[in-house]
């Protein structure tokens, strides 16, 4: 795979850069999970390149949904289910792509020589939010749905990324580098009010919303190796979900609210894991010689 030089704008690919931690034993294993049925869509390379995937919320019935050589990741469903935003390089360098949610109709919604990835579409579908370097430096971008009216968002020197669209479509979470450390962030969706949630001095990441937008869970790597942890929204009361000593990241929450699907490395390589809300049955979804990661539910 690239390495994080090469492919700055996919943060899945820049964990896939971090070093194998050692594997532990998993807090809360066996521990009965919550039914939830629906598709998750995520990046593998078991194939040899990056590329999107969909399965049942269950692991079952595996399909690849992009077939390029370049890198394909990122994937991010419309709030109908019919479509995914998703990034790729195949053109030089990496946009912001679409595509229906069984893969065809493949288009290009950003065409900028700098680097744009990372999408989020908005709860009513309306817009797509991304992260791109076109000003120097990465920041979090807002466009509508057909890539018209790309504007910039935080408008700050350092790095911003991985936006996240409050379930009522008023807040974007992101990461941002702005006090020294990669920490969380909350901004309304004009870009105003951005907010410091996490304030801690280790790497805090990749936000996702709970369904009722009361929560959110994270990355942070605050206890020696990167976790999952899940705060309240207005950034108390932050927790540890995962208590693992591999890398446990990229948390990404069901849309009932009762599942955390996230990436970890406990068995040697990067699967795919699901546990319920509390951080309890903890259990692996993919077992692919490849790395997966990159997920996301389907509405």
């Amino acid at each position: 795979m690239k390495t994080a030089s090469a492919a700055i704008a996919l943060l899945f690919v820049v964990c896939l850069a971090l070093p194998l931690a050692a594997c532990g034993g998993g807090g809360g294993e066996g521990e009965e999970l919550i039914s939830t049925t629906g598709k998750i869509a995520f990046v593998s390379d078991r194939d040899g390149n990056t590329e999107i995937y969909v399965m049942n919320a269950d692991g079952s019935d595996v399909a690849r949904l992009t077939d390029d050589p370049a890198e394909d990741s990122n994937a991010a469903w419309s709030p109908d289910g019919g479509r995914i935003a998703f990034d790729s390089g195949r053109d030089g360098d990496f946009e912001v792509y679409v595509m229906n949610a069984d893969g065809s109709g493949q288009i290009r919604l950003t065409n900028d020589p700098a680097a744009d990835g990372v999408p989020a579409w908005s709860p009513d579908g309306s817009r797509i939010a991304f992260m791109s370097d076109r000003d120097g430096n990465y920041e979090v971008y807002v466009m509508n749905a057909d890539g018209s009216g790309q504007t910039n968002l935080t408008n700050n020197p350092t790095f911003d990324s991985g936006p996240a669209w409050s379930p009522d479509g008023s807040r974007i979470a992101f990461a941002s580098r702005r006090e020294g450390n990669i920490e969380v962030y909350v901004m309304n969706a004009d870009g105003s009010g951005q907010t410091n949630l996490t304030n801690d001095p280790a790497a805090d990441g990749d936000p996702t919303w709970s369904a009722d937008g009361t929560h959110i869970a994270f990355h942070t790597d605050r206890d020696g190796n990167y976790e999952v942890y899940v705060m309240n929204a207005d950034g108390s009361g932050q927790t540890n979900l995962t208590k693992n000593s591999a890398i446990d990241a990229f948390p990404a929450w069901s849309p009932d609210g009762s599942r955390i699907a996230f990436m970890s490395d406990r068995d040697g390589n990067y699967e795919i894991y699901v546990m319920n809300a509390d951080g309890s049955g903890q259990t692996r979804l993919t077992d692919s010689p490849g790395a997966d990661g990159g997920v996301v539910w389907s509405p």
